[in-house]
Order: C-alpha cells, then structure tokens, then sequence
C-alpha cells in the first residue's frame, strides 16, 4: 500500500459524483411517501448543499463551512424537525438506492465507511430534531476516512 490514501471525497469521484448521487436522492425523497413530507418545501439548492456537505465530510475541499456557515447551519437544518426512526431509516435506503443509481464505487471498503458515516449521521439527526434536544450549537464538521469514527460528546 502506497504512502499515499486517497480520501473518500477522491475515491467517491469528487464534486461531480456526489452532486449526481444528491441530485438522484432527492429525485427519490420527494416521491418517497415516508420522508417526502420533511422536504415539502425544499430550497432548490438543498441537493448541492448536502452535496457540499458531504464532500467536506469524506475529504474534499470546507466549501459547507466557507459558504453556508459549517456544522451550525446543518445542525439547523435538523432541529425541531421531530425526524422518527422510520424515516431515518427510509432516508439512508433511499441514498443506498441513489449510489448506487449514479454509480458511487461498490467496493466494500468505500460502502463501509460511507455507510459508517451515513449511520452515524442520521442518527445524531434524528437525536438532534427530537422536541427538547440540546445538542452542541458548535462543532466542528466531521472528517470521515476509511473505517474510523470520529468521537462525539453529546
């Protein structure tokens, strides 16, 4: 193995891969009768926003931090939303269904962390959109690599 581990934002494709994998997502979510309710009223934007998000997170360049202001602005994104396991768990399907619609690699290494992260975040989102959730109002944005977690003090 090379000295040289490509991040998961590289591996994934860049940019233009999770743009294509969040532009198909929400194509799902808004016909999807279980979490098409929570983006009723979504700001056209929100795909390449999330897209944004997610490429930070795997690696790519703080363009979520730069222009939308960082994890506050996502943790505002969840708060009050009162998200249910039910919908989590359709959300995180329907983006299994959209990778692998747009082709984000298959590998088991890549799906693991991607996976890993995907967990990990619907369900700080789900914790975090609950009536009465306190969550921390400053965080930094996660970085996620291949197999590690980062820790979290809620």
């Amino acid at each position: 193995m090379t000295a040289e581990v490509p991040t998961m934002y590289e591996w994934a494709g860049g940019a233009e891969a999770l743009e294509r994998l969040t532009e198909r997502f929400y194509q799902l979510v808004t016909a999807d009768e279980v979490v098409g309710p929570l983006f009723a009223h979504m700001d056209p934007g929100h795909p390449a926003h999330v897209a944004m998000w997610l490429g930070e997170v795997f690696g790519g360049p703080a363009r979520y931090t730069a222009e939308r202001g960082g994890y506050p602005a996502m943790l505002g994104q969840h708060l009050g939303k009162s998200i249910t396991e039910r919908q989590r768990r359709r959300w995180v399907d329907l983006l299994v269904d959209a990778a692998d619609d747009v082709g984000l690699p298959d590998d088991p290494e890549f799906r693991a962390a991607f996976m890993g992260y995907i967990e990990w975040g619907t369900r700080l989102a789900l914790s975090n959109s609950q009536p009465g959730a306190t969550p921390p109002r400053e965080a930094p944005v996660p970085h996620w690599g291949w197999g590690v977690a980062p820790p979290y003090q809620g």
